[in-house]
């Protein structure tokens, strides 16, 4: 006999009423929304889910998104008494979130055929990440740190329009990444994800790779082409790296960006093309635009929806999930674990090359290692004077935190200290005294420095 599939089933009352006739072929797992959002057991397992709001009172409930983007990247199907557009912040969350929706009275063997259909496709999509050796970076969305749910609810929030989504971020961030997960969550996500690497773009032939060309309308080259923009028809195109254009490059996106026509080189006739656009960035736009670095034409046409992907250092307590999944993956015939001490040096190192870093070492100590157990020197940390790798104590853990919230804050706050004062919820003496301990400074509009 087939074991039954696990499925979630997210109600503010767990009555049962509704998901009995699904107990034969699905094991249900009850959540109340009410309550505030904690991890579950076996949740890496978990595909489908439903969001029953059929005895529900009222459309909003302030746990719900949170348990939603905690529980990533189950595929939802929502429960209404209506249709959701009578009620619009339900029809918000369920084009945000759910991939169906189905409303009263139920249809039991319907939800089930629907139900099987989305757990089949997410096994399939899980099984074929987990054979591939894939880099760290495409596992950059995972992780139930605030810094990466916030990313998450923010890229599927822009992903369920059609605007270009800009998406800024540090090197080995996992850009790519957050750029799948905005297509595959968008209204194009059954389109073509064509992908191109600007900094590889040779001035001469920008128009003619992105734009396409006719015949003969380039010398040397024979036949006509039709651009990336125009192969993505239907579907995402991902410029990556943007900020690596020259000017003149630039340029060429401008039409296309603006009102969705391709001009080829040597055409006589504008050609519709209007994909969903996805743009990547190392460097804030904003600031190459204020050094006349970047075109702000084109800038103000693609940062309107932006997504900062926080860095590594930003969101330590994910690196053992992030750690435990990648082992699990890379070799899944021997099963690894990292000693205490290994575990420790990560989660104390500053990670200045992000997840990419954190991927070259776990592959070296794979590689160094023939035991189950990775140590801190295969990850290529140094021992100490008295053969520890980290002599970080608590208190400089709290250092630590404490720099990080009071420059995280300050920047928040464009340096400005009473607000930031405000933000932490304390005084602005301490606020002076925390900037004296960590030797943080900051401008004061108006005023000199003393």
């Amino acid at each position: 006999m087939e074991a039954k599939r696990t499925l979630l089933w997210l109600a503010p009352t767990l009555s049962g009423k509704l998901h009995r006739p699904l107990s034969p072929r699905w094991e249900v797992l009850p959540v109340q929304i009410n309550q505030p959002p904690a991890p579950l057991r076996s949740a890496h397992h978990i595909r489908v889910g439903v969001i029953d709001l059929t005895d529900s009172a009222t459309p909003t409930h302030p746990h719900l998104e949170h348990w939603l983007d905690l529980l990533s990247p189950v595929s939802w199907v929502a429960l209404t008494p209506a249709l959701p557009a009578a009620a619009p912040p339900l029809n918000h969350l369920i084009s945000t979130y759910c991939a169906d929706y189905h409303t009263l009275p139920l249809d039991p063997l319907r939800l089930n055929n629907v139900l099987g259909h989305l757990w089949g496709m997410a096994n399939l999509q899980a099984r074929l990440h987990q054979s591939q050796a894939l880099p760290l970076q495409h596992q950059a969305l995972s992780g139930n740190s605030m810094a990466i749910r916030q990313t998450r609810s923010l890229l599927r929030r822009f992903a369920s329009t059609m605007e270009p989504v800009l998406i800024c971020g540090q090197s080995g961030t996992g850009k790519e990444a957050a750029a799948r997960f905005v297509h595959a969550h968008s209204p194009v996500s059954n389109g073509p994800f064509i992908a191109i690497n600007c900094a590889a773009l040779p001035p001469s032939f920008t128009q003619s790779e992105l734009l396409g060309h006719d015949k003969d309308a380039i010398a040397g080259v024979a036949g006509e082409r039709s651009g990336r923009t125009t192969a993505a028809r239907g579907g995402s195109l991902l410029l990556m790296g943007i900020d690596e254009l020259l000017a003149e490059q630039q340029s060429a996106l401008l039409r296309f960006l603006q009102e969705g026509m391709v001009d080829r080189v040597g055409g006589h006739q504008m050609q519709a093309a209007r994909p969903r656009v996805i743009v990547t960035s190392s460097r804030p736009l904003q600031e190459l635009v204020a050094n006349n670095q970047f075109r702000g034409d084109v800038y103000y046409r693609l940062g309107g929806l932006r997504v900062a992907l926080p860095e590594l250092h930003q969101r330590l307590e994910d690196i053992p999930l992030l750690t435990r999944e990648y082992l699990r993956r890379i070799s899944p015939e021997q099963p690894r674990c990292l000693t205490e001490d290994a575990m420790r040096c990560l989660l104390t190192h500053t990670w200045p090359g992000n997840l990419r870093e954190l991927d070259n070492r776990l592959r070296q100590a794979v590689l160094l290692s023939n035991q189950e157990t990775i140590t801190a020197r295969e990850l290529g940390f140094t021992p100490t004077r008295d053969g520890s790798t980290t002599g970080l104590s608590l208190e400089q853990f709290r250092a630590r935190a404490e720099k990080q919230a009071l420059t995280s804050t300050l920047a928040l706050t464009n340096n400005n200290v009473a607000a930031a004062a405000r933000l932490l919820n304390i005084s602005r003496v301490s606020l002076y005294r925390l900037m004296e301990k960590h030797h943080t400074t900051h401008r004061r509009s108006g005023r000199r420095s003393s």
